[in-house]
């Protein structure tokens, strides 16, 4: 099993409380256990059950598992409280509406890109200072990057960067990657992955 770091309990304030909702709808509506998803996720029970009744955020590896084990991906967790004006469906996000996910250590990210996506996906992410993807991970598609602000630490497979504001990238996804934030300041990266695998 994964080991997964510790995060503190949140605060009724700050808890993302659709997300533990979301998996543990979709976990019961696949018919799975806490133990059956544990066992596919690699990950233990009594982690999932925190994240279910929010009492933690998720590591980035530990959502893509999750996601992966129950047949979705991670953009189907992904959700807001602002309601997008029919006009804009499946063409424009505005600022006050995208869509978001809460990880571990305050890592953000927000959907650029309508739904239902088509053939890319596009991320706004924000990593403040000291926060990493500690695991590496990998799934199908090609991923793009773009700093839009701060310093960002990059690995694809044996490879490092350092890259900062203005700085871009690109990789398969299928090679084994994590990131991270070694600055001191909030970093901003905005990507785009294709097809939606993420």
């Amino acid at each position: 099993m994964s080991q997964q770091s510790q995060t503190p309990p949140l605060t009724a304030e700050a808890a993302p409380q659709f997300l533990g909702t979301r998996i543990r709808g979709l976990r019961k509506r696949r018919g799975m256990t806490l133990a059956d998803l544990a066992q596919q996720s690699e990950l233990t029970a009594g982690y999932i059950s925190q994240l279910e009744r929010n009492l933690s955020y998720p590591s980035i590896p530990a959502l893509f598992n999750i996601a992966r084990s129950l047949g979705v991906t991670i953009q189907w967790f992904f959700a807001s409280e602002a309601s997008t004006a029919p006009e804009d469906q499946g063409y424009v996000v505005r600022r006050n509406s995208r869509l978001s996910v809460h990880y571990e250590d305050g890592i953000v990210d927000q959907l650029l890109t309508p739904q239902p996506n088509r053939e890319l996906e596009m991320l706004h992410s924000r990593f403040p200072p000291g926060t990493y993807s500690q695991q590496s991970y990998s799934h199908d598609g090609e991923e793009a990057g773009y700093v839009l602000s701060g310093c960002f630490e990059l690995w694809v497979g044996d490879r490092h960067f350092q890259l900062n504001e203005g700085d871009s990238f690109s990789y398969s996804s299928q090679e084994p990657h994590r990131y991270g934030n070694p600055g001191e300041v909030d970093a901003v990266v905005i990507w785009v992955i294709t097809p939606p695998t993420f």
